[in-house]
């Protein structure tokens, strides 16, 4: 498997705000070992290839695509996700990267009904995504994935497994976000096996899920409280996780991501490096 990390374990989620450039997060994440790198939200690093290609070879790096999000269940977006698809069709084409993880917006959604989506929007939600893969498809040769994620209207196994049956498209499945729910990781793996053809790998702390699970955190809140804990400390059995993926041979993407916890003790360069280095003694055993 092809491992990797992306600019989100360094809280980039938006093109601009954040604390952290493009050079810097490159030079971060080299730095911290690995050798592939999603792009991060479109923007982040530019939209000139020649520019990224550069800073790309000159940090030993190579592209493992991106990730968009967008607000898949309204359907007045429509025109402004087709823009950005083409935007990173554009870009990844040039950049020889064959690969677009597409998820929905958790943040369009009401705190106290994150996810939720009546017939209509499920409806709305489906045609997009069936839409924009034949599009990344057909125009750009480019596959794009979908990413199940927490807060959204495609996040627990029946919505999973209603997209499957609905659509064409494979998934880049995430170990913590399915994990959130308590949803078995390593059942619902070999259960999907022949649709996912990328991994994002997180773990999840228990003690903060059983506060969401109980009802005492919010699904947003429980982010900043740091349910998603590093790979070596909580409930999802990495190493199974790993044996699985190498005894069927997956020789994909597999990204790993750390969403910072408020007043975290280590760097995200510091994390990620313990996350790698963890990853490599699991596959030496």
């Amino acid at each position: 498997m092809k491992l990797g990390n992306a600019p989100c374990s360094w809280g980039v989620f938006y093109p601009t705000g954040n604390t952290i450039t493009a050079e810097g997060y490159l030079d971060a994440v080299a730095r911290a070992e690995y050798r592939l790198t999603e792009l991060g939200p479109l923007g982040f690093m530019g939209q000139d290839p020649v520019w990224i290609a550069e800073a790309l070879k000159s940090r030993g790096l190579e592209p493992a695509g991106a990730c968009h999000v967008h607000t898949l269940a309204d359907p007045a977006s429509k025109p402004a996700l087709i823009a950005d698809l083409h935007r990173w069709g554009r870009l990844l084409s040039a950049l020889g990267a064959p690969t677009l993880v597409l998820m929905d917006e958790s943040e369009w959604y009401p705190p106290a009904h994150p996810g939720r989506v009546d017939r209509t929007g499920w409806q709305t939600a489906i045609s997009m995504i069936r839409d924009a893969h034949q599009m990344m498809a057909d125009q750009y040769g480019i596959a794009l994935y979908i990413h199940p994620h927490v807060g959204t209207c495609i996040e627990r196994e029946d919505q999973i497994n209603r997209l499957l049956d609905e659509t064409d498209v494979a998934v880049c499945f995430d170990t913590g976000h399915h994990a959130f729910w308590d949803q078995d990781v390593l059942s619902y793996m070999d259960q999907i096996w022949n649709r996912i053809r990328m991994v994002h790998l997180k773990n999840v702390d228990p003690q903060v899920r059983a506060r969401v699970l109980q009802g005492d955190l919010g699904v947003n809140a429980s982010f900043a409280a740091g349910v998603m804990s590093p790979l070596m400390q909580g409930a999802v059995d990495i190493p199974a996780v790993v044996r699985k993926m190498v005894s069927k041979g997956y020789d994909g993407f597999c990204i790993v991501e750390q969403d910072l916890a408020e007043g975290a003790g280590s760097s995200p360069e510091d994390l990620a490096a313990r996350n790698l280095t963890f990853l490599h003694s699991v596959m030496a055993d």
